[in-house]
């Protein structure tokens, strides 16, 4: 049931003429309201800066789109990243600026992407130096993660950057058999990874396909990146869960191992369990919400929906309400 679930909403996601109607159709405001910042660079840096005013929340800015073909919207996804990125510095945020691979030029070319990668993180890098001094931030351009298919290419981008000094992190997703390996290679160059469980599906042979087997990988990935040697090696761990559980399973391994609050962070969604990101922060702990922000909405927004059957109720409230 839960994966016939997951494959319906993703192929609404990506089917263009619902997205067209469900973006122009007044009564959908309510779902976009509650998952998405706004629609400009603006929009998304007032409602980072709310939410570390009113609940010492930081954000992780994403412009949306995914999988896009055309060069006019590559360009235009390309500068609205570096336009957050600048206004977000420039308001003193502690900010993140997510980014996918196939929204900045992969399903035009390799290169394409590597060039626009660079852009991005090299004026996000500007930025920070023209800001001066930034203690206690941990500023990111963030590459999130997509279907299995362009995992060794994104990978590949946030390396080659890292390697130029360049400020980046890496998602990668507990639902794949391969992540320990790829988690083990982060964690030894000393890099900035967030674990998310995996938005997408896939077949056995490269995936953990029940809840129970995703969360035990997860725990176990948790144990390797808030491990002793991953501490020593300068490694950054981003926990993205709305497992309360698993969240105290983190804390547990940090104070085991003497991780301190400043050291690592946790990320929920905008939208998604409020309540407990806010108590988190009143706990003293790093919280980060992912908070997207564009006129390109109801891809996103479904795909929230569509990670657990029980969310069925939400889409439906959204849509009368």
């Amino acid at each position: 049931m839960r994966r016939i679930w997951q494959a319906t909403m993703i192929a609404l996601a990506r089917h263009d003429g619902l997205t067209r109607f469900m973006q122009s159709w007044r009564a959908s405001s309510n779902l976009a309201g509650r998952y998405v910042a706004g629609k400009t660079p603006d929009d998304a840096v007032a409602r980072a800066r709310r939410l570390m005013e009113d609940s010492n929340l930081r954000a992780s800015l994403f412009y949306l789109g995914e999988y896009v073909t055309d060069p006019q919207i590559v360009a235009e996804t390309v500068l609205r990243k570096i336009e957050v990125a600048e206004a977000a510095v420039k308001a003193g945020l502690d900010v993140h600026v997510s980014v996918d691979s196939t929204q900045i030029g992969h399903m035009i070319s390799a290169e394409a992407a590597r060039n626009n990668a660079w852009k991005i993180a090299s004026g996000f890098s500007a930025a920070l130096k023209d800001a001066g001094p930034r203690n206690g931030h941990v500023d990111a351009l963030m590459f999130d993660m997509e279907d299995a298919s362009v995992i060794d290419d994104t990978i590949a981008l946030h390396d080659g950057l890292a390697d130029q000094g360049l400020p980046v992190a890496l998602t990668l997703q507990a639902y794949l058999k391969r992540t320990e390996a790829d988690l083990k290679r982060q964690v030894e160059r000393g890099g900035r990874v967030r674990l998310v469980k995996g938005a997408f599906i896939a077949s056995g042979d490269i995936a953990f396909t029940s809840r129970a087997e995703i969360k035990a990988n997860s725990r176990r990935l948790i144990d390797l990146m808030l491990s002793k040697d991953a501490k020593d090696a300068g490694f950054y761990p981003i926990i993205a869960t709305h497992d309360d559980q698993i969240q105290d399973h983190a804390l547990g391994r940090a104070r085991e191992n003497g991780w301190t609050a400043d050291q690592f962070e946790f990320e929920m969604l905008l939208g998604v369990r409020s309540d407990l990101a806010r108590r988190r922060a009143d706990e003293g702990w790093r919280m980060r919400l992912y908070t997207p922000f564009g006129v390109d909405w109801w891809p996103y927004a479904v795909r929230r929906i569509g990670e657990n059957p029980a969310n069925a109720w939400l889409l439906a409230r959204s849509l009368v309400s």
